[in-house]
């Protein structure tokens, strides 16, 4: 498929500099891009690449077009978040190019007779619905997925191949599920007798808000007596742990492997770097960033970027630095009373002179 640069305008904005009829086909990247794409530029270090990018057009903040002048002679998009509106262009086209599948239940799929299945949606080959289960218009419920009893699918969300989707659990509209997620299991709730676990049952359900995202092999635990949230818009990476009664707060980020023990309050806007761990029952506020690797082992109450974690560096390095964190305590003790010393004498000495 491909679109006249004026109509992707009237569609998204920006202001446009050059031929409005200019075709484009699709999107690359600035070294890749030919007389067919339309390409873009966010990050100022690239300019160079795209003064000479081969692409019909190219999105680009108004700094940045001021910055590379005349050496791209091709058609320029100018917008307040060129990374933005390049998501939003890609979307078109991933659109244009999709297949959706027709409407219907594969004869392979087992849906309950009391589950509610809306004439628009799709459930694929070995899906498993159970009593009670509700799945909205245009919604995808692609092979091998299960949905338990009395679970909600919203409108328009798309669970790919071999999600599990629990009982009771619910999601709201346009989300997306990626293959082998886990919503709804228990929570790790365990009570110790006498150096024995006795198993608390998890009662909760997960509730997941509109346009959520979730990549795959994440898990996501029921609450223990009340719900595990996850509001609107949280975008989770792949495998991702999220612990029973856990609170994700509305268009907070994750990246892979993030770990969150149970019971944390995670803010809206919040960011987190791939392999970050927060300890449970903490309160993080929101707009918080934590840096890729770091431990979250306190609540956060003040917006802003956070990272807790040491440089990497040879092991035998790292190792002497150890030793002497290790040793901080005592090396502080022993500064207090050299502290404490220097007082002491100096004192001496200023008695000693008042008295000559």
């Amino acid at each position: 498929m491909s679109i006249r640069l004026g109509a992707l305008v009237e569609r998204l904005g920006g202001q446009l500099m050059g031929d409005p009829n200019t075709e484009v086909f699709g999107i690359a990247p600035l070294d890749d891009a030919n007389a067919s794409h339309i390409t873009f530029l966010s990050n100022p270090k690239l300019r160079a690449q795209a003064s000479h990018t081969q692409a019909a057009a190219i999105i680009l903040s108004a700094e940045n077009a001021e910055a590379i002048g005349a050496d791209y002679r091709g058609a320029r998009i100018v917008a307040d978040n060129p990374y933005a509106y390049f998501a939003r262009a890609a979307q078109w086209f991933a659109s244009e190019n999709a297949h959706p599948p027709a409407a219907g239940i594969d004869p392979t799929a087992h849906v309950d007779a009391s589950a509610t299945i809306a004439p628009t949606a799709f459930i694929g080959p070995h899906v498993t619905i159970e009593a009670d289960a509700c799945v909205a218009e245009h919604a995808v419920i692609d092979a091998g997925c299960f949905v338990g009893r009395g679970a909600k699918v919203g409108a328009g969300t798309h669970f790919f191949a071999c999600v599990t989707f629990h009982a009771r659990c619910e999601i709201g509209q346009r989300g997306i599920v990626h293959s082998g997620a886990v919503i709804g299991t228990d929570g790790f709730g365990f009570a110790n007798d006498g150096g024995a676990w006795i198993k608390i049952p998890q009662t909760g359900r997960v509730m997941i808000g509109d346009d959520v995202e979730i990549g795959a092999n994440t898990c996501i635990d029921r609450g223990a007596l009340a719900d595990t949230v996850i509001e609107n818009g949280v975008k989770l990476d792949n495998q991702i742990q999220i612990g029973h009664n856990c609170h994700i707060g509305a268009h907070t980020a994750m990246a892979g492997c993030v770990g969150v023990a149970g019971s944390a309050k995670i803010g809206k806007y919040c960011t987190f770097g791939g392999a970050a761990m927060v300890l449970g029952h903490l309160s993080i506020a929101d707009n918080v960033h934590i840096s890729s690797g770091s431990m979250v082992s306190r609540s956060i109450l003040e917006a802003g970027q956070y990272t807790g974690f040491y440089p990497l560096a040879k092991n035998a390095d790292w190792e002497k630095s150890a030793a002497i964190v290790r040793n901080l305590a005592s090396m502080r003790e022993k500064m207090r009373g050299l502290e404490k010393t220097v007082q002491l004498l100096t004192q001496s000495l200023t008695d000693k002179n008042k008295e000559q």
